[in-house]
Protein backbone atom coordinates (compact mmCIF):
# COMPACT_ATOMS: atom_id res chain seq x y z
CA UNK A 1 0.00 0.00 0.00
CA UNK A 2 1.16 3.37 -0.78
CA UNK A 3 1.88 5.55 2.25
CA UNK A 4 -0.18 8.04 2.86
CA UNK A 5 -3.80 6.38 1.66
CA UNK A 6 -6.81 7.23 4.03
CA UNK A 7 -8.02 4.03 5.80
CA UNK A 8 -11.73 4.31 3.35
CA UNK A 9 -9.60 4.45 0.78
CA UNK A 10 -8.10 1.76 1.62
CA UNK A 11 -11.02 -0.12 2.49
CA UNK A 12 -11.92 0.66 -0.87
CA UNK A 13 -9.09 -1.30 -2.71
CA UNK A 14 -9.50 -4.55 -0.58
CA UNK A 15 -13.76 -4.01 -0.81
CA UNK A 16 -13.54 -7.38 -2.90
CA UNK A 17 -12.09 -9.50 0.14
CA UNK A 18 -13.34 -7.46 2.97
CA UNK A 19 -16.92 -7.80 1.46
CA UNK A 20 -16.91 -11.84 2.53
CA UNK A 21 -15.20 -11.44 6.02
CA UNK A 22 -18.03 -12.98 8.87
CA UNK A 23 -15.36 -13.49 11.41
CA UNK A 24 -12.23 -11.31 12.56
CA UNK A 25 -9.82 -13.15 14.51
CA UNK A 26 -6.87 -11.57 16.17
CA UNK A 27 -3.76 -12.74 18.24
CA UNK A 28 -3.08 -11.08 21.71
CA UNK A 29 1.27 -10.75 22.28
CA UNK A 30 2.22 -8.56 19.60
CA UNK A 31 -1.12 -7.40 18.01
CA UNK A 32 -3.82 -6.15 20.89
CA UNK A 33 -0.78 -5.40 23.25
CA UNK A 34 2.54 -4.43 22.77
CA UNK A 35 4.00 -7.79 23.01
CA UNK A 36 5.31 -6.93 27.03
CA UNK A 37 3.94 -8.71 29.96
CA UNK A 38 3.66 -7.76 33.74
CA UNK A 39 4.03 -9.86 36.34
CA UNK A 40 1.36 -9.53 38.74
CA UNK A 41 1.93 -12.03 41.47
CA UNK A 42 1.81 -15.23 42.26
CA UNK A 43 -2.07 -14.83 42.45
CA UNK A 44 -2.54 -13.49 39.18
CA UNK A 45 0.65 -14.25 37.18
CA UNK A 46 1.66 -12.50 33.59
CA UNK A 47 -0.85 -9.85 33.08
CA UNK A 48 -1.09 -7.47 29.43
CA UNK A 49 -2.30 -3.78 28.78
CA UNK A 50 -5.10 -3.49 26.23
CA UNK A 51 -5.98 -0.61 23.91
CA UNK A 52 -9.43 1.23 24.05
CA UNK A 53 -9.79 1.45 20.59
CA UNK A 54 -9.46 -1.93 19.77
CA UNK A 55 -11.96 -2.91 22.65
CA UNK A 56 -14.40 -0.65 20.87
CA UNK A 57 -13.64 -2.06 17.40
CA UNK A 58 -14.58 -5.43 18.80
CA UNK A 59 -17.86 -4.02 19.98
CA UNK A 60 -18.59 -2.17 16.67
CA UNK A 61 -17.62 -5.31 14.86
CA UNK A 62 -19.89 -7.02 16.75
CA UNK A 63 -23.19 -4.67 16.77
CA UNK A 64 -22.83 -5.10 12.96
CA UNK A 65 -23.02 -8.89 12.76
CA UNK A 66 -19.11 -9.73 12.46
CA UNK A 67 -17.93 -12.59 15.05
CA UNK A 68 -15.06 -11.99 17.09
CA UNK A 69 -12.47 -14.36 18.45
CA UNK A 70 -8.79 -14.32 19.75
CA UNK A 71 -6.17 -17.06 19.46
CA UNK A 72 -3.26 -16.67 21.02
CA UNK A 73 -0.41 -18.82 22.72
CA UNK A 74 -0.18 -17.05 25.94
CA UNK A 75 -2.58 -17.67 28.69
CA UNK A 76 -3.50 -15.36 32.02
CA UNK A 77 -6.51 -14.46 34.17
CA UNK A 78 -6.50 -10.96 32.60
CA UNK A 79 -6.63 -11.81 28.72
CA UNK A 80 -9.76 -14.34 29.94
CA UNK A 81 -11.29 -11.43 31.70
CA UNK A 82 -11.09 -8.97 29.16
CA UNK A 83 -12.48 -10.93 26.50
CA UNK A 84 -15.10 -11.91 28.97
CA UNK A 85 -16.17 -8.52 29.66
CA UNK A 86 -16.07 -7.69 25.77
CA UNK A 87 -18.22 -10.59 25.50
CA UNK A 88 -15.91 -12.26 22.72
CA UNK A 89 -17.04 -15.49 21.48
CA UNK A 90 -14.23 -17.72 20.66
CA UNK A 91 -11.44 -17.06 22.71
CA UNK A 92 -8.41 -20.22 22.72
CA UNK A 93 -5.28 -19.67 25.15
CA UNK A 94 -1.95 -21.34 25.51
CA UNK A 95 -0.63 -23.42 22.33
CA UNK A 96 1.94 -21.73 20.32
CA UNK A 97 0.42 -24.36 17.50
CA UNK A 98 -2.87 -21.93 16.53
CA UNK A 99 -3.82 -24.24 13.44
CA UNK A 100 -6.02 -26.60 15.87
CA UNK A 101 -7.88 -23.47 17.16
CA UNK A 102 -8.86 -22.07 13.94
CA UNK A 103 -9.98 -25.06 12.47
CA UNK A 104 -12.41 -25.58 15.75
CA UNK A 105 -13.44 -22.26 14.73
CA UNK A 106 -14.38 -22.44 11.22
CA UNK A 107 -15.98 -25.92 12.51
CA UNK A 108 -18.21 -24.11 14.86
CA UNK A 109 -19.08 -21.68 12.72
CA UNK A 110 -20.05 -23.31 9.48
CA UNK A 111 -17.37 -20.52 7.89
CA UNK A 112 -15.03 -21.12 5.09
CA UNK A 113 -11.18 -19.76 4.98
CA UNK A 114 -12.37 -16.40 2.84
CA UNK A 115 -15.04 -15.66 5.03
CA UNK A 116 -12.43 -15.06 8.26
CA UNK A 117 -9.99 -12.11 8.70
CA UNK A 118 -6.97 -12.74 11.27
CA UNK A 119 -4.08 -10.44 12.29
CA UNK A 120 -1.36 -12.25 13.71
CA UNK A 121 2.78 -10.96 14.09
CA UNK A 122 4.82 -13.87 14.72
CA UNK A 123 5.85 -17.10 12.80
CA UNK A 124 3.10 -19.74 14.42
CA UNK A 125 0.92 -17.02 13.35
CA UNK A 126 1.74 -17.66 9.16
CA UNK A 127 -0.44 -21.28 9.13
CA UNK A 128 -3.42 -19.08 9.23
CA UNK A 129 -2.40 -15.96 7.86
CA UNK A 130 -1.85 -17.84 4.44
CA UNK A 131 -5.36 -19.09 4.35
CA UNK A 132 -7.53 -16.83 5.45
CA UNK A 133 -9.83 -14.19 3.40
CA UNK A 134 -7.98 -11.25 4.84
CA UNK A 135 -4.55 -10.93 6.61
CA UNK A 136 -3.02 -8.33 8.85
CA UNK A 137 -0.28 -7.51 11.12
CA UNK A 138 1.48 -4.76 12.23
CA UNK A 139 4.59 -2.86 11.19
CA UNK A 140 7.52 -5.19 14.03
CA UNK A 141 6.26 -7.77 12.89
CA UNK A 142 8.78 -10.56 11.44
CA UNK A 143 10.06 -10.06 7.90
CA UNK A 144 8.47 -13.47 6.28
CA UNK A 145 5.02 -11.99 8.16
CA UNK A 146 4.57 -9.21 6.62
CA UNK A 147 5.78 -10.79 3.14
CA UNK A 148 2.19 -12.96 3.39
CA UNK A 149 -0.21 -10.40 4.46
CA UNK A 150 -2.71 -8.57 2.61
CA UNK A 151 -2.05 -5.12 4.76
CA UNK A 152 0.51 -4.06 7.12
CA UNK A 153 -1.10 -1.48 9.85
CA UNK A 154 1.00 2.16 9.97
CA UNK A 155 -0.05 2.10 13.98
CA UNK A 156 1.95 -0.40 16.30
CA UNK A 157 1.05 -3.31 18.22
CA UNK A 158 -1.20 -2.38 21.36
CA UNK A 159 -1.91 0.69 20.79
CA UNK A 160 -4.89 0.68 18.47
CA UNK A 161 -3.47 -1.49 15.46
CA UNK A 162 -6.72 -3.74 15.54
CA UNK A 163 -8.73 -0.79 15.58
CA UNK A 164 -7.20 1.05 12.13
CA UNK A 165 -7.86 -2.76 10.39
CA UNK A 166 -11.59 -2.79 11.91
CA UNK A 167 -11.79 0.77 10.57
CA UNK A 168 -11.15 -0.42 6.93
CA UNK A 169 -13.24 -3.58 7.08
CA UNK A 170 -15.77 -1.33 8.57
CA UNK A 171 -14.87 1.38 5.23
CA UNK A 172 -14.93 -1.51 2.82
CA UNK A 173 -18.59 -2.62 3.76
CA UNK A 174 -19.83 0.73 4.21
CA UNK A 175 -20.42 0.52 8.02
CA UNK A 176 -21.00 3.90 9.56
CA UNK A 177 -20.80 4.73 13.24
CA UNK A 178 -23.34 4.13 15.54
CA UNK A 179 -24.45 7.13 16.81
CA UNK A 180 -25.29 10.39 14.53
CA UNK A 181 -23.64 13.61 14.38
Amino acid sequence: MAKGLQLKEIGEHFKEKLSKIKLCLFDVDGILTDGRVLWMGEEIGFNRQFHIRDGYGFKLLAGAGIEVGIITGGESLGVEKRFEQLGVKYVYMGKEDKRQAYQDVLEKTGLKDEEVLYMGDEFFDMPILAKVGFAATVPNASEEVREIVDYTTVTEAGYGCAREVIDILRHARGMTPPIEY
